[in-house]
């Protein structure tokens, strides 16, 4: 039997462990990022978001008391493949104290041009661009997850085994979120899957759910629609007698709505297409909104 004094030291011992602040400091330059750094990470990591919910992730410039925030932070995880136009300045600023990690780096890019699989034809004008939306795959972000856990563990060897047991865990779950939508998708017959969107950002949600994609708009939500392109979407719409449209959650969907018009076809709920919306920045509920949306709209 413990005396008082030794209880009373193993529970101020317990105390302590509990209270105990996160040991390494962490940053992420998108919600999604955020997210599964908090999943990798666990107990062991804090995480500062320097992009929040509602950010336009392709236009955000973080300002100085944005940069102040991320003070001791070991690592900086970006979405790369040229999304952060500010990672250069961030970069910088943290040169020798943190180390910046393009998550997205490893990840094979798909390539905005005519003739690749996933598109039925491309805006010229974004021609030959990489779409940098990786993290609509769930292969990728457990790729992302496995590439966290390594940077976490060189920065805090202490705790590898935890964080290759969190991103274990992440892959494991992001494999079931994968599974739930290919059986949701599956209500969608394979000749009607053509996903017409706002914007170039569904082409690895549609390489691996077995869809062509069809944007009307390029990389950046700013792009403009040439008549031209409205009229060839159009006529593509008409020739596959696709079912529906989609907006996306931050754009004006007044060129769709002028598409909807013309052919007659329906107007999907908005998806979520950069990964920062206020209620679906999460992997899984962007997910999830998204596939709903889309067999809803598009299901026989």
């Amino acid at each position: 039997m413990k005396t008082p004094l030794k209880l009373a030291a193993a529970l101020l011992a317990v105390m302590f462990t509990a209270s105990a602040p996160a040991q390494l400091k962490v940053a992420a330059l998108h919600p999604l990022l955020g997210d599964l750094a908090r999943q990798v990470g666990g107990a062991k990591v804090d995480v500062v978001d320097l992009l929040k919910p509602g950010g336009d992730a392709h236009h955000f410039e973080p300002t100085t008391k944005d940069l102040a925030a991320l003070k001791g932070v070991k690592i900086i995880f970006a979405s790369g493949k040229k999304l952060e136009s500010y990672l250069p300045k961030v970069a910088d600023t943290f040169a020798g104290t943190a180390e910046v990690v393009e998550v997205g780096r490893t990840i094979p890019s798909i390539k905005i041009e005519a003739g690749s699989e996933v598109f039925m034809c491309c805006p010229a004008h974004t021609a030959g661009g990489i779409d940098p939306h990786w993290w609509h795959s769930a292969d990728n972000m457990r790729r992302a997850a496995r590439v966290m856990a390594d940077s976490m563990s060189k920065a805090d060897p202490g705790n590898a085994a935890t964080y290759k047991a969190n991103a274990d865990a992440a892959s494991e779950k992001l494999e079931e979120l994968k599974s739930w939508a290919q059986e949701q998708i599956a209500a969608i017959p394979r000749s009607d899957r053509k996903l017409v969107t706002s914007h170039a950002s569904f082409g690895y949600f549609c390489k691996e759910y077995g869809f062509k994609t069809i944007p009307l708009l390029g990389i950046s939500r700013e792009d403009e629609a040439s008549l031209k392109y409205v009229s060839e979407t159009i006529k593509l719409i008409k020739e596959h007698h696709i079912r529906a449209v989609f907006a996306d959650d931050q754009i004006n969907p007044k060129v769709l709505t002028e598409i909807v018009r013309e052919t007659g076809v329906k107007m999907g709920k908005p998806l979520v297409a950069d990964g920062t919306s206020p209620s679906a920045h999460t992997f899984e509920a962007m997910l999830k909104h998204n596939v709903t949306a889309i067999v809803e709209a598009l299901k026989p």
